[in-house]
């Protein structure tokens, strides 16, 4: 097969800096480059997370802003060890929560959904058993 993983997840945003911004200071993810598209208008962001360069995460300025938060992308979710800790941490820092709660799988995996500063839905995400 030819296809052998994700890239990056491209999310459209209004205001590129405010999303580099939450996605360094709320993820941990790193800022790799900012570059322009070819047509002139629209600006790209690719970060990753420190250490792993496998999939990035591209933010998309001045594409379309009359999309709702909501597309063809449902959600970007991220990993974590600790997702208690995550919870509280994300509720610490006032950023606004879809769940009031953390969801538990049958497997055993766990997550909760936060928003981004453009209203995206965001997942963080504790893995359980794989069975």
């Amino acid at each position: 097969m030819a296809v052998s993983k994700i890239e990056h997840l491209g999310i459209m945003v209004t205001e590129l800096e405010r999303s580099i911004a939450f996605y360094t200071e709320v993820l941990g993810m790193e800022h790799t480059y900012t570059l322009p598209h070819t047509n002139g208008v629209i600006k790209l962001a690719f970060l990753s997370f420190p250490g792993s360069t496998e999939t990035e995460i591209e933010l998309i300025e001045n594409y379309n802003g009359n999309l709702p938060a909501e597309g063809k992308v449902h959600h970007a979710a991220f990993t974590v060890d600790d997702i208690e800790a995550e919870f509280e941490r994300i509720q610490s820092l006032g950023v606004p929560l879809r769940d009031t709660e953390i969801t538990t799988l049958p497997n055993g995996a766990r997550y909760f959904f936060l928003y981004g500063p453009d209203g995206e839905l965001l997942e963080l995400f504790q893995p359980g058993n794989k069975k």
